[in-house]
């Protein structure tokens, strides 16, 4: 079923999935007079404590997949690990969007490198892993790799890095011996990441990309607008992709840049990106109003950039003893956003909040970022 032409200002939407994306989304969508519905098992989800209703239950409870679709004028997801089954069970009675055929290809890294291949998008040397077999036959010109479980893989997790066969046969035993992608490690310079919106009619906006530090495998720091010759070709890249999936909804896809400048297309997030914060503080549209207005069938507008932007990560490890820090020392910083999550536990490595800080061009914001990661005591990039 397609999204409908247009739902007016006041219309309820739905959302699976009831964390910050989540809870983004549904400031984006109330200030728009709409009503929201989040389906999320956790009593305390960040987005089903602002939304007008809160479902309490399983992504494939049946009685609350029904009950979204009678209530809700149109349905999306926040995070890609929702079963795909859902989203065609809700299909059936009300619009979904993303797709869940879509989806379904971003929840599998084998899948999406075989869209790769498919739309000619570069990609780094890979190998699929079923079984002992196709693990015998991995070529040796893979390794040194990473080896990454095709599914439910995200923040670093269900990945190993292995320089040589005897690593690469026991961390696939450690990761379960379940389906896998080895890819080569390549010489890396940067990540980047391209955020798009594609409307159902096949209209696509895009932002200039992201440059992105990770430390721990979670995203640490990015940079926008980055400053990267390949910027156009990353765009291309990104909207053949999003083509090819025939998606409707906001696409974050994900790149290596090697050290002599060359794109590999890495992963596709069928949602907002951690990455995209920046645009709620330094675009005149943020990726959580391009969320809604894909779902409402709103007109989608390029954006307009006024802000360089860095923003930085907060993680549970900055709280100490249950108490967050002093945010004062933060709030005195020209240009700083602080936006925190309202999850009650904090834990090591648990996405609690971001900074972002403006100027007037990302240098200035990098110098600004700088002062507050040493006020917060965060290592420097």
């Amino acid at each position: 079923m397609s999204p409908p032409p247009v739902l007016a200002p006041g219309a309820t939407l739905g959302v699976l999935g009831g964390g910050q994306l989540g809870r983004m989304f549904v400031h984006a969508a109330q200030r728009l007079g709409c009503r929201c519905i989040v389906l999320d098992p956790d009593p305390e989800s960040p987005a089903g404590r602002v939304a007008e209703r809160h479902l309490r239950a399983d992504y494939l409870d049946e009685r609350a997949l029904d009950a979204l679709a009678r209530d809700a004028d149109a349905v999306t997801t926040e995070f890609e690990n929702v079963p795909a089954q859902a989203l065609r069970r809700l299909a059936e009675r009300v619009p979904v969007a993303p797709g869940a055929a879509a989806v379904a290809v971003c929840q599998d890294r084998a899948l999406e490198k075989a869209l790769f291949v498919r739309c000619g998008v570069p990609c780094a040397p890979h190998a699929v892993i079923d079984d002992e077999p196709a693990l015998a036959a991995v070529p040796d010109t893979l390794l040194p790799g990473i080896l990454k479980t095709a599914r439910l893989g995200y923040d670093g997790k269900g990945q190993r890095s292995v320089d040589d066969r005897a690593q690469l046969d026991a961390a696939w035993r450690a990761l379960g011996g379940v389906r896998c992608v080895l890819e080569q490690r390549l010489p890396l310079a940067c990540e980047i990441s391209v955020v798009l919106a594609r409307a159902a009619d096949g209209a696509i906006v895009s932002y200039p990309p992201f440059r992105n530090l990770h430390r721990d495998g979670i995203l640490a720091v990015t940079h926008w607008p980055a400053p990267l010759q390949a910027a156009q070709a990353a765009d291309d890249a990104a909207r053949a992709l999003a083509r090819a999936l025939q998606y409707v909804g906001v696409l974050c896809v994900e790149f290596f840049v090697d050290r002599e400048g060359r794109l590999h297309a890495n992963e596709i997030a069928p949602r907002p990106h951690n990455s995209g914060h920046c645009t709620i503080d330094a675009a005149d549209t943020s990726q959580f109003d391009w969320q809604v207005r894909t779902l409402a069938g709103l007109p989608l507008v390029p954006p307009r950039m006024h802000s360089g932007a860095v923003m930085l990560n907060l993680l549970g490890d900055l709280w100490r003893e249950g108490q967050p820090p002093d945010w004062r020392p933060l709030l005195s910083l020209p240009g700083a956003h602080l936006h925190l999550y309202g999850k009650r536990a904090a834990r090591a490595g648990r996405k609690m909040g971001h900074l972002t800080l403006t100027a007037a061009g990302v240098d200035a914001a990098d110098a600004l970022a700088r002062e507050a990661a040493r006020r917060l005591g965060l290592a420097p990039w």
